[in-house]
């Protein structure tokens, strides 16, 4: 594509009036760069893309977006914007013929419970006849076709060429995650959402946005930029619920479990074997479980209706998915009655909600939890994650979450730190997680609950420069002899 042609889809505009270099491709990451290709000099949070213009350059780029004057050697197409996080978006969106505008896409952002709900989106419409695509931290998909995850977000460029390969395959609708970063980080720029989905927010990440507020706002500026006619949809039981909706253009639509609104629904039953809930005034039994995912259910089904899908067609499709890999996932030990369950719970909220869960569900069962933190991740969740762990449980193990290069031995001294003398007479501490794992196995007896939880769906451990193979549940099925 001609570079001013591209630059005029894109709303951006040449600093003079060449731009008759051919595009062959667009990158953010120099060594990505090929002969023809568009850079976009990306000031990053460790990384300033400014530096590794020359070396684009002598790749093959022959054309360089970024937002300060440089000196470079070669023909070059020079583009300077106010912001390239923006412009990469924009660019990418229209280099790959707008992929956003031929889907139904729809984007979930909240603390908890993403990775669930575009998961039970991709799964209802999959089972409706529909093919869809999903963007996920646990797996991407164009139909049937699994694809790696490596980010809850992907890049701009990765995005809208997954996006272009779902619309090539013939996918009517697109459900993905929407993390803080990227809506800060504006790798959603130049896509077009039919609709945006609020989960709840509690706090994590603040090792990148530094306060609450800023994660706050990060979170509440995917909303702002939603288009008229799109439809924005909140969880009102989330005191942040309304504020989340307040700027935003879109159509605003509610739900709750506790409070009038427009998509209402009720727990019955909430047991191990499922939940049953009552949603928009039909009784329903769902293969999920817990509170939290009640919540999970009611926005999937809110969204099922709002993209104009009839009530009882959602609801009985519904009923019969199963939910994301490592999302409150059991595995029994049948022979010794224990209950295994992983979980990818690896903030404050979302642990609590999980033990809260399990003694809701199971009031006489003894829980054994184990549990870690990252390593250079908000070390302020920390003490409260070991409070938690200590307080909800029988016993807990405190032990590895990808440490990365940070001292494990600082990370679990850290959650112990915020024990009351009691509560520290009910914690060890096993760094290595495969025996953290087997400990709470053998300390077991029958009829006890072991919670193994912040991996999840995760199949490796990040230590130092290292990715280990660490997956929970093949664990505890070795274990078991499953």
């Amino acid at each position: 594509m001609e570079l001013n042609k591209l630059l005029n889809l894109a709303g951006l505009k040449m600093s003079d009036n060449r731009g008759n270099a051919e595009i062959s491709g667009i990158a953010i990451d120099s060594r990505a760069a090929i002969q023809g290709s568009l850079f976009v000099a990306i000031q990053g949070n460790e990384v300033d893309g400014h530096r590794f213009i020359q070396s684009a350059i002598d790749k093959g780029a022959v054309a360089v977006v970024c937002e300060n004057e440089v000196e470079i050697n070669g023909d070059v197409e020079l583009i300077i914007v106010p912001d390239s996080h923006e412009a990469a978006g924009k660019l990418a969106s229209a280099f790959y013929g707008f992929p956003s505008e031929k889907l139904q896409l729809v984007g979930v952002t909240g603390t908890n419970g993403k990775t669930t709900t575009v998961t039970l989106l991709y799964q209802l419409m999959m089972e409706m006849g529909k093919k869809s695509g999903l963007i996920s931290t646990v797996e991407n998909r164009i139909g049937d076709k699994v694809l790696a995850s490596t980010h809850t977000t992907p890049d701009p460029i990765s995005l809208n060429a997954l996006l272009k390969d779902m619309v090539d395959s013939g996918c009517q609708y697109a459900f993905m995650e929407v993390s803080s970063h990227a809506a800060h980080q504006k790798r959603i720029s130049g896509l077009k959402f039919a609709g945006a989905v609020f989960t709840n927010i509690s706090h994590d990440h603040l090792d990148y946005h530094k306060t609450f507020d800023e994660y706050i706002a990060a979170k509440k500026s995917f909303f702002d930029g939603l288009a008229k006619g799109s439809f924005a949809l909140s969880n009102i039981d989330d005191k942040r619920g309304e504020v989340m909706l307040q700027n935003t253009p879109a159509d605003k639509y509610y739900y709750s479990l506790r409070r009038s609104a427009d998509f209402k629904g009720k727990i019955f039953e909430n047991t191990l074997e499922g939940l049953a809930m009552e949603l928009d005034g039909v009784h329903v039994h769902l293969r999920l479980i817990g509170e939290f995912n009640a919540y999970n259910a009611l926005c999937v089904y809110a969204v099922g209706r709002l993209l104009g899908y009839d009530k009882e067609d959602v609801l009985t499709q519904l009923s019969a998915v199963p939910g994301a890999i490592g999302r409150f996932e059991t595995i029994r030990d049948v022979e010794r009655d224990v209950l295994f369950i992983v979980d990818y719970a690896h903030t404050p909220d979302a642990l609590e909600k999980v033990l809260n869960t399990i003694h809701d569900m199971k009031k006489d069962a003894g829980v054994i939890t184990v549990v870690g933190c990252g390593g250079h991740r908000d070390k302020e969740k920390r003490p409260v994650m070991g409070a938690l762990a200590a307080k909800l449980s029988r016993e807990a193990i405190f032990t590895d979450d990808n440490p990365r290069d940070e001292s494990p031995e600082d990370i679990t001294g850290a959650m112990v730190a915020g024990l009351t003398i009691d509560d520290k007479a009910k914690v060890l501490i096993i760094n290595d997680r495969v025996q953290a794992i087997r400990t709470a196995a053998k300390l077991a007896q029958r009829g006890d609950i072991i919670l193994v939880a912040g991996k999840g769906h995760e199949t490796y451990q990040l230590v130092k420069d290292k990715v280990l193979e660490m997956d929970d549940r093949k664990i505890i099925k070795d274990i078991i002899g499953k």
